[in-house]
């Protein structure tokens, strides 16, 4: 039985491989993963990109869109069973209803396929006619790969980590309540279902408020989202203090068993299923929501993506990768919502966001990996206009108010030229900015009337689509 058991693994494995190579050489699937830390707009993104794909009139900077190579667009079957399907059409329904309204946010994986048919360029344009490309968008949380830190570190590494960090500003008063309960624990003591249950509820308590106030670095991901986990074992413990001695039996124990299961359980299939498997990779950035939120909001957003960033594996690929493991190759950083701000600042937001993934981006430049940062808006829900006040000309942006629906000209605040700005006081962890103040608004979806074969409008979708597939379109 057992040898029965390896022979087919191994089986399936070369079956795997095979199927990858063909596919590599003869009907090729570019896989790309979308992520981003809550509020980013990975399910908006999404869902304009692939109507935007499906109806390309507004996507002049995809080259062999503008050139007129794409000839047809479908979307596919799902292509994997056991990953549940993108819900593409409910959350254009959700933008196009009379009174449209933001498409959910993400809570688990999913996925969705896009074939394109395309004539290729050069000596083969004439000879092997349109080739078919898929592209695969797996839709997955941010939060997640927050989790994969954790695979190379103990439970004692981990609580003490966890527990120094609740202590800083911004965090301490989040988890005042948890700590006083931990304070009236004994981590040596033998387990009490009961107490243990509190502890871990009183911890991701912790955990939802800091993620509310605007922080996000906040780890166990799947505390946030526990989806089908929900009170299992493997998402119930906390950080304890170092216990003395402790037995087998006691919280400590425990609480250590389950940190290990939550790895074993949750976070090695996740990369080994999924993350592993990508060749390019968007990072979507809340960065306008960051900078409302303050300096220290900042700092956490760039610890997050730090911490994020360590778990790729850019390098360039090759037609071996089915075999021997692929790497990202190309990695977008894009900051969404740019809509909120007028154009002239545009430049300014893309620059910020690149200064915050800076560490990240050379380490993956130097390994061989494109890298971009850009400034996106996946569908524009304002105009721009120009206001006079005391003489003044003032650049606002107009939207209809989330709250009201109401349409409201508003100017948010200018954005320094100079990252460093921005990122000097995050560093420090000052409590707020010293000279300037930035607000964000939430704004409604705009009311589309869109005529057959147009998508919704964007900002520089166009441009992202082009870096990350573009090449393999020619």
């Amino acid at each position: 039985m057992i040898l029965r058991r390896i022979t087919d693994s191994i089986t399936h494995t070369v079956e795997d491989a095979i199927d990858g190579v063909s596919s590599a050489l003869f009907d090729p699937v570019i896989r790309v993963g979308v992520t981003g830390l809550s509020r980013a707009g990975k399910t908006l993104f999404i869902t304009s990109l692939v109507a935007n794909l499906l109806e390309r009139s507004r996507m002049p900077q995809l080259k062999s869109a503008a050139e007129g190579r794409i000839l047809a667009a479908y979307l596919q079957p799902h292509p994997d069973h056991k990953m549940p399907r993108f819900a593409f059409e409910d959350h254009m329904a959700a933008l196009t209803a009379v009174d449209p309204v933001w498409p959910e946010s993400t809570r688990s994986i999913s996925t969705v396929r896009v074939s394109l048919k395309v004539q290729p360029t050069g000596l083969l344009n004439g000879i092997t006619g349109p080739s078919q490309i898929h592209i695969d968008i797996v839709d997955y949380p941010g939060e997640w790969l927050l989790d994969l830190p954790l695979m190379s570190q103990s439970y004692a590494e981990w609580s003490a980590a966890t527990l120094d960090k609740a202590m800083t500003p911004g965090l301490a008063e989040h988890s005042s309540g948890f700590r006083d309960l931990l304070g009236q624990t004994d981590p040596a003591a033998p387990l009490n279902e009961m107490n243990a249950n509190r502890l871990a509820d009183a911890f991701k308590g912790y955990l939802a408020a800091s993620r509310e106030a605007g922080f996000s670095s906040m780890a166990p991901g799947r505390f946030l989202m526990p989806g089908d986990l929900e009170g299992s074992p493997a998402l119930t413990f906390s950080p304890l203090p170092k216990a003395g001695k402790s037995g087998g039996g006691s919280l400590w124990r425990t609480f250590e068993k389950r940190f290990d299961s939550y790895k074993r359980v949750v976070i090695e299939p996740f990369f080994r299923n999924h993350f592993a498997r990508f060749d390019r990779q968007v990072v979507l950035v809340d960065t306008l929501g960051a900078i409302h939120d303050g300096p220290r909001a900042v700092e956490d957003l760039r610890t997050a993506l730090a911490e994020i960033l360590t778990c790729f594996r850019p390098g360039r690929n090759s037609w071996l990768a089915p075999i021997l493991g692929k790497r990202i190759d190309r990695i977008l950083f894009a900051a969404t919502k740019c809509d909120h701000l007028h154009h002239t600042q545009h430049a300014r937001l893309a620059a910020i966001t690149e200064a915050l993934v800076r560490d990240a981006r050379d380490r993956a430049r130097f390994r061989g990996a494109k890298t971009e940062a850009m400034a996106i808006a996946s569908i524009r829900a304002t105009v721009e206009q120009s206001v006079e006040r005391n003489g003044e000309t003032i650049k606002v942006v107009r939207g209809r108010l989330q709250d009201t629906g109401k349409s409201a000209a508003l100017f948010p605040g200018n954005l320094p030229e100079n990252p460093s700005d921005i990122l000097n006081p995050a560093r420090m962890r000052e409590g707020d900015w010293s000279d300037a103040a930035y607000s964000v608004t939430k704004f409604a979806p705009p009311i589309l009337d869109l005529t057959p074969g147009e998508a919704p409008p964007h900002i520089r979708l166009d441009r992202a689509a082009e870096f990350l597939i573009g090449d393999r379109l020619t």
